[in-house]
Parts: structure tokens; C-alpha cells; sequence
């Protein structure tokens, strides 16, 4: 395992509690870097909009208007490749009879 994910996986852990002890001097070391610092503020952000009631912030209509744009974007390439596949019909194939 890369050791920068190793890092990361055991800062994430360190925001939820559930670091065991003889990880914490490598998930310490790891805060040092730039690396892991912003882990650490991306971990305890996306922990804190876990725990909230809601955006209260959000305009009415966001929901819609951002499921619509979403809607309206092309698909990647593989993706519109698959999809394409699955809505065109697919041609018919001749089978010789057997005598």
C-alpha cells in the first residue's frame, strides 16, 4: 500500500477515534506533512457536514436546478459508450437452421 494513503487512512481514523495506539506516531508524523494537514481538515469538514441538520443555506429550487444540470452533462466517454449499448437495439443475428 502507498504509504500516503497509508497515512491518510490513519489520520481518517484518527478524526473518528478509532486509531488503535501504536498507530498514532505514524498518523502524528503524517500531520506534519502538507499532505496530511489537509487531510486532516478534509476529514474533520466532511465530519462536520455529516453531523449537521441540513443546509439551511442552500436557495429554493437548488435540488432541482443542480439535478438538472447534472442531468444536461454529457457522459464520459466509457460511460456514454455503455449506455449507448444498453439503448440501441442490439442487431439480429442470423441462425442457419440445421438440417
Amino acid at each position: 500500500m502507498e504509504t500516503n494513503k497509508k497515512i491518510r487512512e490513519h489520520i481518517s481514523a484518527l478524526c473518528d477515534g478509532e486509531l488503535p495506539t501504536g498507530d498514532l506516531e505514524l498518523a502524528f508524523a503524517g500531520l506534519h506533512t502538507a499532505d496530511g494537514h489537509h487531510a486532516w481538515e478534509v476529514y474533520h469538514r466532511i465530519g462536520d457536514v455529516l453531523r449537521s441538520q441540513g443546509a439551511q443555506d442552500l436557495s429554493p429550487g437548488f435540488t432541482e436546478r443542480l439535478n438538472a444540470r447534472l442531468a444536461a452533462e454529457p457522459l464520459p466517454s466509457r460511460r456514454r459508450a455503455e449506455a449507448v449499448a444498453e439503448v440501441e437495439p442490439k442487431p439480429a443475428v442470423a441462425v442457419a437452421s440445421r438440417p
